[in-house]
């Protein structure tokens, strides 16, 4: 039995296993701090659920204990602690934290070890998570407040759903969001038993795949709602070839699926008010730009050349990424003459070749192995166009901040990537909707195409000034986002 309805807007349990600036290991840790934030200042009265790392208890002041969890093999005892997550970061949003050392008490990330390897435990961890999670949106919380709908992110929350369902008091209705469906959560078939979840969870109409269970499965076919981060991705998952196993599960509940694109941090990702870029700007002062370009060529070593398209790119050095195609053009894109400019991390392989690249090409490319969050800024302020020739990506966010900092992005067209980037054509910089460069194969020839119409359009000064001006006007706030979170949670409460 679903909760009442609320008398006005409901309260969401937001269940998340990172949240930023206390841990990000990718966009679900912005994502967990900025949506919660925007849905807070429409009314809706959105707290958080993260486990107790060591940064996030580090992280968080004035910590108090609300409940404790004694123990119920195999789960340890636990205590419930309440915070808010600090003020001007993530708008002082409410957050629980759950205190159980010997879970959460770690080195290294909070999926995998220091040596890169998953936590051995991890199903005990996260169905930890997923079952205090579950517990706070039913009649069995011990706190006063009680959530209407569970937000559920990834497969680390994706058994909440599986455990409201088989509760059989009062419970919050659950919304299931994919944030990217390779991350599945799968673990032996006796860990079913181990988690405390009924025989009957295990079956190809719940929690069972391909022999094992899933996290995430489970998550997809007992939540009432599933979203995904864009409407393209939320088509593309119910194919074969972005299912991922899934697209059967997904495709009959394709009435249940709705895809909103994220939005960003508008307060961090600003070139007007930028603290870590050498000089900050707007639509209507685009020359200072230029110095921020200067800024990065000398901050990398590239040749101080503003007459030629410097190409950014910021990301994990993966396969799914792209990097391979990135490989294959970059002397192409040298010859145009154009610089690149390179900073992430990721499979040694792409490292150590990309590496290579550089120190081969002294002033033409740079690339830093690591994180920078200045350095980031710093690309997206100082290049002149952005690389994202991902595989698929169900979101991306890099892309709209290259709009918002008036660097046209080249994408794949694909996920979030085609639902946010509008291609350069003659009829969209007619009506002013262009604002990047998207290619449509998943090719060398293709990328490199696009890249060739971007050095086209950068000679054309007006036309480039224009692409800049048209992806510095959109609008890419959590507002219109939250906003659909909340049309959801509403529509399962009527």
């Amino acid at each position: 039995m679903t909760l009442a309805p609320p008398a006005s807007l409901p309260g969401v349990l937001f269940i998340t296993p990172e949240v930023y600036p206390l841990l990000k290991t990718g966009g679900l840790g912005d994502v967990s701090a900025a949506l919660p934030a925007a849905l807070r200042e429409i009314k809706v009265d959105a707290r958080l659920l993260i486990p107790g790392y060591p940064q996030v208890l580090s992280g968080l002041k004035h910590k108090r204990r609300v409940a404790e969890f004694t123990a119920q093999p195999p789960f340890p005892p636990s205590v419930l602690l309440s915070a808010k997550l600090p003020l001007g970061t993530s708008g002082n949003v409410p957050v629980f934290i759950i205190d159980c050392p010997v879970l959460y008490q770690r080195e290294g990330g909070p999926y995998v070890n220091a040596a890169g390897h998953n936590w051995p435990d991890n199903a005990l961890r996260f169905g930890l998570l997923s079952r205090i999670g579950a517990i706070l949106a039913s009649d069995a919380s011990p706190l006063a407040w009680r959530p209407h709908v569970a937000h559920c992110n990834d497969w680390q929350s994706g058994l909440v759903p599986a455990y409201l369902h088989f509760h059989q008091g009062e419970k919050a209705a659950s919304l299931m969001a994919v944030h990217n469906l390779a991350f599945q959560g799968i673990f032996s078939a006796d860990t079913v038993a181990q988690l405390g979840l009924p025989a009957a969870s295990f079956h190809i109409n719940g929690a069972e795949y391909y022999g094992g269970m899933s996290f995430l499965k489970a998550g997809l076919y007992y939540s009432d709602h599933i979203a995904t981060v864009s409407p393209t991705y939320a088509r593309e998952i119910q194919m074969e070839t972005l299912g991922f196993g899934m697209q059967g599960l997904l495709s009959a509940r394709r009435n249940h699926i709705s895809g909103i694109v994220n939005g960003i941090n508008t307060a961090d990702w600003d070139p007007a008010t930028d603290p870590d870029i050498s000089r900050n700007y707007t639509a209507n002062k685009l020359a200072a730009k230029a110095a921020n370009k200067r800024a990065l060529q000398r901050f990398l070593g590239l040749a101080i050349d503003p007459g030629i398209p410097l190409f950014g790119a910021v990301s994990r050095l993966t396969y799914q990424k792209g990097y391979d195609l990135i490989l294959q053009v970059a002397m192409q894109l040298t010859e145009m003459p154009g610089q690149l400019a390179i900073l992430g991390s990721g499979e040694a392989m792409l490292e150590q070749a990309l590496t290579a690249l550089a120190k081969n090409n002294p002033g033409k490319i740079a690339v830093c192995i690591g994180f920078d969050e200045k350095l980031s800024h710093m690309i997206e302020a100082g290049a002149d166009s952005f690389l994202m020739p991902s595989r698929f990506e169900p979101c991306g966010l890099n892309q709209m901040y290259s709009q918002r900092y008036g660097t046209p992005p080249v994408v794949h067209a694909t996920g979030g990537l085609v639902d946010t980037v509008v291609d350069c054509t003659p009829v969209t910089l007619a009506d002013g909707s262009a604002s990047g460069f998207l290619f449509f194969d998943m090719t060398a020839d293709s990328f490199l195409g696009a890249i060739r119409r971007v050095t086209i359009a950068y000679n054309n000064k007006p036309v480039w000034r224009r692409l800049m001006k048209n992806g510095m006007a959109k609008d890419f706030s959590w507002r219109s986002s939250a906003a659909a979170y909340r049309r959801i949670y509403l529509s399962l409460l009527s």
